[in-house]
């Protein structure tokens, strides 16, 4: 892949990624940008034919896919075991892996099925605790100042009446980073979390049973920032990028929020 950016302007020169969850929508468009910007990128899914064809894509000597299911620490351990065996070290661990609410119950709370809970969470908290918990070994067993980031959402803080458990489970992301940071911090190892609203991404249509452009325009509503384009999973790689670089040497803990101030009906 050659890239158009030029190698002075590169923000992630030569350095190690894993991204999970990396096959499609914002990891996707994570890995292309983070590849642009010079990092060894190694995706990790269980969407094996679509991830191995994004790796395709953007060329073997920028990026390479592993089957990861991070529902099994055992998997996300050897993931990490892995990419350092190939390149060495890790600096950057992308937890982004994560589901929605099921598509046939609301997951109100008068309706609430604790068993689509438990499955949610076991992808979406769970999931990203292993990613952390492995990541974080490695670097400091490296002795690598990296950054960890993990997917959230603007449902943690808000709050929503449908959908409960998805809005838990990024919770818990938040409370996971917060905590992980500060036992990180004495390493150099920042922690941090970016929060989208709702991006029309392959999950989402899925989820929605709605088009992008049915997405798109819904959500756009409810945005006080009017651009005259919808959110982009272009525009949270833009953020995770930011607090995968240096750009944010002294930002940790931090829950960055990229929702065009989305405020919908109560």
């Amino acid at each position: 892949m050659d890239s158009p950016i030029p190698s002075l302007t590169k923000k992630l020169d030569s350095k190690i990624a894993i991204i999970t969850g990396g096959a499609s929508g914002i990891g996707e468009a994570t890995a292309r940008l983070f590849a642009e910007h010079g990092a060894k990128v190694v995706i990790a899914d269980i969407q094996e034919e679509k991830g191995r064809s994004v790796a395709e894509s953007i060329g073997s000597s920028h990026c390479s896919f592993i089957k990861c299911d991070v529902t099994d620490e055992q998997q996300v351990q050897s993931l990490v075991q892995s990419t350092v065996e190939i390149h060495g070290r890790v600096d950057i661990m992308f937890s982004n892996a994560g589901i929605a609410s099921t598509n046939d119950n609301e997951q109100d709370i008068l309706g609430f099925n604790l068993d689509a809970l438990d499955n949610l969470f076991a992808i979406n908290v769970r999931g990203s605790a292993a990613c952390v918990k492995h990541a974080a070994k490695a670097m400091v067993e490296g002795g690598v100042k990296g950054k960890i980031i993990c997917t959230g959402s603007v449902t943690a803080t808000m709050g929503v009446t449908k959908q409960i458990d998805y809005a838990m489970s990024k919770h818990a992301i938040l409370g996971l980073v917060k905590s992980a940071s500060k036992g990180l911090g004495k390493y150099g190892i920042r922690v941090n979390c970016v929060s989208p609203a709702a991006v029309a991404t392959p999950l989402l249509e899925k989820s929605m049973k709605m088009s992008v452009e049915e997405i798109e325009k819904l959500f756009d509503s409810f945005n006080c920032l009017k651009t005259g384009a919808a959110i982009k999973a272009s525009n949270v790689a833009d953020a995770v990028l930011f607090l995968a670089s240096d750009d944010s040497q002294f930002v940790t803990g931090h829950n960055l929020v990229v929702d065009g101030g989305f405020h919908p009906p109560a």
